[in-house]
């Protein structure tokens, strides 16, 4: 039979050495490659980790035939923000909509693959799990910050607009940027907007998102300090159509 690749396992870090081998993707994906950086930034040890870190829980798929972790999400429900005393991603964007809604979220972050794995199942694996763990705690909404590389707002202009343009979330979704760091998205007119050239600078997991339905909120944030342009998604699985709901979930169909 052809070799299938890798197997994976998927889990919730349990352990401090689970929790370190997250961080040390983190650093490698964050740090080395893009060039981010933060207070709590270990260089010594080689780990990305901040203050919000004791709070989410953290998924790892790992590669079952070395044990090596490849991948990350980092996920904090409502209770865990409330004993962290906000979502991570406050700092940013106004999430009052979200937060007087009523219903229950869950805020993704740190979503990283190590390079040797992009483009194939390990991504699959931490979805497919991520599908389980929004059904078990009965998430409604999932919402979390994901980043352009580099803070030169203009060399974006074409993707953020079409995601202004596109996908702005309908007003009961729609965060806000954070009034002093509000950066507009809108910066292009619809008519001068290149969509292919938009689609293709946009990051495969916003382009992820997007597939499932999800939203951005309006504005963007330039951080200096990780070398990114953060937009904010948002998505309702109360408004997943059926497709979106297979491709999700991971199961196989038309």
């Amino acid at each position: 039979m052809p070799d299938s690749g890798p197997a994976f396992t998927v889990k919730i870090a349990e352990t401090a050495d689970e929790l370190r081998a997250a961080q040390a993707l983190r650093y490698d994906v964050f740090v080395r490659e893009l060039g981010g950086g933060g207070e709590m930034v270990d260089h010594d040890a080689g780990l990305e980790r901040d203050r919000f870190d004791p709070f989410f829980d953290h998924m790892i798929v790992s590669d079952a035939g070395s044990g090596r972790v490849v991948g990350v999400y980092r996920l904090l429900r409502d209770d865990q923000a409330r004993a962290a005393g906000q979502f991570y991603s406050e700092d940013e964007y106004d999430l009052t909509v979200l937060k007087s809604s009523g219903r229950k979220l869950l805020e993704l972050g740190r979503s990283c693959l190590h390079p040797d794995y992009r483009g194939g199942m390990a991504m699959f694996h931490l979805w497919s799990a991520l599908a389980d763990y929004v059904a078990t705690h009965g998430i409604e909404i999932l919402f979390g910050v994901a980043s352009f590389h580099g803070t030169d707002v203009e060399a974006l202009a074409q993707p953020l607009s079409m995601l202004h343009q596109n996908h702005l979330a309908p007003p009961d979704l729609r965060v806000r940027a954070c009034d002093d760091s509000f950066q507009p998205m809108d910066l292009i007119a619809s008519g001068a907007l290149d969509r292919r050239r938009a689609m293709v600078e946009t990051p495969a997991l916003i382009k992820a998102y997007l597939r499932l339905g999800g939203f951005v909120g309006e504005g963007a944030f330039v951080d200096r300090a990780f070398n990114t342009t953060d937009v904010c998604l948002v998505l309702d699985t109360a408004r997943m159509n059926e497709r979106q709901r297979r491709l999700y979930s991971g199961e196989r169909g038309a």
